[in-house]
Formats: structure tokens, C-alpha cells, sequence
């Protein structure tokens, strides 16, 4: 299967997960080439050779009319009691952000926040004009859907951290239009990568304060906090952030999976570079390679009965998919006394054999239930939403063997022929023309 494996030992910004992928192409040139004709207005994009801690890697560069955005962490003597006085927050470290600085605030501004590094040229933008700058990119349409999803994510949190609904979320520099190019050229190499699955380690986020749009916050920041929720993450001694609210976006679209690297034959290494300089090196580090196909244990647990009623039958097979059984099914069989009967036939994962043995037991009347240990081999499964002249379709995708396919949900094909009146067959040939689907058989 063809994985990739991101490293977040040192955090995560947009553009240096885009340069880490960059890394990863042949021919890195043409790349960027399609990158800066992605269509975003005054943006300019180079990539750097950049070394940390001995280490070689890619440093992008994105520019808005020749001029960056950066933010500013704040070390914590800035608050010792020896710092009381007007301080100008400058050090002799270079502290400059890795990233554009990208958090976004609720829609109304009574008052003007302090940002040292507003530039007239980076506009405030809410999700309805982000969407439209999205919808003008020149990539695949479904690179736009992961773009917007991104956002989506992003603004979310950004409701929920401040109370407001979405619409009246305005981004501050996550909706520049840098921030823009950021998450599009992540999402644009990622899938040209074609890859199956993407695992990501533990997210570093740093530790301390940063000074953003809203005056001075925590870290993470509380966007990145809510957008982390449930992911492995850790803070660390390093002040600053090290994961943004964009870093933790991308992230969490692309993963299917948190936790350590698997085993994989690594065909490809690409390091992404941040503008920092720590003791350990900034950066994050892309793998791309070859993992096994997944390989599992399921129990299958059987009963034979024969002093049911079908009604029973019924409910016993409907409650045991609802409690999670991985296929719940019945076989004819003769029993003894030649009495007809049926075996019912559950499987589930060996972990949750001995609850599902118990649902057994209580909704139906055998006195004994044998197991059986199964070895099973799965495709990986994905569900997407795809655009067709019907309105959106949802679609599962199946992968891996060194085969993939698709196929529409059926309940979504049901309401377009309720609605046209068409064949379930002729809706599947014409979506399956439109949109890249398995064409059915005839």
C-alpha cells in the first residue's frame, strides 16, 4: 500500500508541510511551476535549500506582492517582574515565525488589536471570500473540496473558541492570501502523491505564548487546541508554536491514521523547513513508501437454531449490526429430529468477541455459541462526496492489492431515480461517465 508517513517531532505549519512534499517529487522544478500557476493574485513562491541541525531540506518562501507575514513568539522573561516596563520584545535570537502567523477572530471589530506585522497587502478575509478565491484556482475540483474542507475545520474552531457562528468569522492572517497558497499547495501535492494512506506521528505544539491579532495567547493557541482535540499531541520544553491552526487543519484532513511510523519500505524522504533555529531541528519530515496490506484477526462466533420465529430472528440480526458486528448473517441447515432450522453467523473483532457472545445469549435461545479465529485481508475504505449533474454523491473508495474502485451509495442513487424517474442502472452509467466511477456491467 502506498503510504505516507509525516513526521511532527518539531510541529506543523502549512509551508513547511508543503516543502516536505515538494521533496518528494522528481521533478521538483516542474512542481513548483504548477504550483505558482495555481492562480492566486501577487503571490510569489520560491523554494530555498534551508539546513538544520545538519540537515538538508526545503524551505518555501511565499510572498504577497514582495512582502511576508510573520508573527512574533514571546519568551517567558517577557513576563518576569524585571520586564514590567515598556518592552519592545526583541531578542537577539532570531524569533521570527516559521509560518505565516494564522489565526483567525469573530467578525466584529470594535477596536483595533496590536500586530507588528500588518501588511495592507494581506486583506482580512471571511469564509465567503475565501471560498470564492478558492473556486478561481486552477487544480482539480477536488483539490478544491479538500481546500474548502481545510477551512471548514478551521472555522469551526474558530466559531467554537469564540462563540460566534461561522459566518461572522473573519481570518486574520490564515486568510491572506499566502495562507491561501499555503493550504492549496499542500492539498495540490498531496494528491498528486496519489497516495492510500497517510499516518502522522504525535504532534509537537510547542509551549509558552505567542502574540497574534488578539494581543498575547497560550500555546497552542486555542483554534489549534480545538482542532487537536483527540490527536496524540505534546507540548515539550522549546518556547513557541510550533503547530498552527493551518498546520493542524492539514494535518487532520489528511490523516487516516495518528501514531507511530509503521513498518514500510521507504522509497522517498522529503524534509520541510521552518525558519527557526532550535536545538533540535525544525522541521517536518514526509516518507513515502511501501506498507503491507492489512492484515487483521476476527472471531466469528455461531449458533444453530431452531424455536425462533423469523420476527426474532429479525431483530436479533438488525441489534447485533447495530452494536457494531462487522457482517451479521443466516444459513438454512437440518437439525436433528430433521427439524429445519438456521445458523446465525456473527463476526466482530476478537476484542469485542466476548460482548457480542453475550448479545447472543440474550437475544436468541441457543445454549452454546461456537468461535472460530479468522484471518481477514481488507481494502482500504475511504468515503468522499463527489459533485454530479444530480447534486452531491456519496462515494466509497476501495484500494489496495494493487486494485482500486468505486462505487456510489445506494441511498443517494435511490433519490435521484425517485427524483428523475431514470433506472438505477442509467444513473450509475451517466454518474460513472461524469465523475470516474466503476462503470457497472451490463
Amino acid at each position: 500500500m502506498r503510504t505516507l508517513y509525516l513526521d511532527c517531532g518539531m510541529g506543523a505549519a502549512g509551508d513547511m508541510l508543503s516543502a516536505a512534499l515538494l521533496e518528494l517529487f522528481d521533478d521538483k522544478d516542474a512542481m513548483l511551476s504548477r504550483l505558482r500557476d495555481m492562480g492566486i493574485p501577487g503571490v510569489q513562491l520560491a523554494a530555498k535549500p534551508s539546513e538544520k541541525c545538519g540537515i538538508l531540506g526545503t524551505h518555501l518562501s511565499v510572498t504577497v506582492n514582495g512582502e511576508g507575514e510573520e508573527s512574533a513568539d514571546v519568551l517567558e522573561e517577557a513576563f518576569a517582574p524585571s520586564h514590567a516596563h515598556e518592552h519592545s520584545h526583541e531578542h537577539p535570537r532570531d524569533h521570527s515565525h516559521h509560518h505565516s502567523h494564522e489565526h483567525a477572530h469573530d467578525h466584529p471589530h470594535e477596536h483595533a488589536h496590536d500586530h507588528p506585522h500588518t501588511h495592507e497587502t494581506h486583506s482580512h478575509n471571511g469564509i465567503k471570500e475565501i471560498r470564492a478565491v478558492i473556486e478561481g484556482l486552477c487544480v482539480p475540483e477536488k483539490v478544491k473540496e479538500t481546500v474548502l474542507s481545510v477551512y471548514k475545520r478551521i472555522a469551526d474552531a474558530e466559531s467554537a473558541v469564540h462563540n460566534r457562528p461561522v459566518e461572522e468569522i473573519h481570518f486574520h492572517e490564515v486568510g491572506a492570501l499566502d495562507a491561501v497558497f499555503d493550504i492549496a499547495a499542500a492539498c495540490y501535492l498531496l494528491y498528486e502523491l496519489k497516495v492510500e494512506k497517510v499516518i502522522v506521528s504525535p504532534v509537537h505544539v510547542g509551549s509558552g505564548k505567542v502574540r497574534c491579532a488578539h494581543g498575547i495567547l497560550p500555546v497552542p493557541a486555542p483554534a489549534t487546541a480545538r482542532i487537536l482535540q483527540n490527536v496524540p499531541i505534546y507540548g515539550g520544553q522549546i518556547q513557541g508554536e510550533l503547530c498552527t491552526p493551518t498546520g493542524a487543519a492539514l494535518l487532520t484532513t489528511f490523516a487516516d491514521s495518528f501514531g507511530s511510523m509503521p513498518v514500510m519500505r521507504v522509497e522517498k524522504i522529503g524534509y520541510g523547513m521552518g525558519k527557526k533555529d532550535f536545538p533540535a531541528a525544525n522541521c517536518i519530515r514526509a516518507m513515502l513508501g511501501e506498507t503491507e496490506e492489512e492484515k487483521n484477526e476476527i472471531s466469528e462466533l455461531c449458533c444453530n437454531l431452531d424455536d425462533m420465529t423469523p420476527e426474532e430472528i429479525g431483530y436479533a440480526l438488525n441489534l447485533l449490526m447495530e452494536e457494531g458486528a462487522l457482517d451479521v448473517y443466516i444459513t438454512s441447515i437440518g437439525m436433528k429430529k430433521s427439524r429445519p432450522g438456521v445458523m446465525l453467523t456473527c463476526m466482530c473483532p476478537t476484542s469485542e468477541k466476548e460482548r457480542f457472545t453475550s448479545l447472543l445469549f440474550r437475544h436468541t435461545t441457543t445454549l452454546g455459541i461456537r468461535e472460530y479465529t479468522c484471518r481477514r485481508y481488507t481494502l482500504n475504505r475511504k468515503s468522499e462526496t463527489l459533485s454530479t449533474p444530480y447534486g452531491p454523491v456519496r462515494v466509497k473508495t476501495a484500494s489496495g492489492y494493487g486494485i482500486s474502485r468505486k462505487k456510489a451509495e445506494y441511498e443517494d442513487l435511490k433519490r435521484i431515480a425517485d427524483e428523475t424517474g431514470l433506472s438505477l442502472r442509467e444513473i450509475r452509467k451517466q454518474i460513472a461517465h461524469s465523475s470516474r466511477l466503476d462503470d457497472p456491467k451490463e
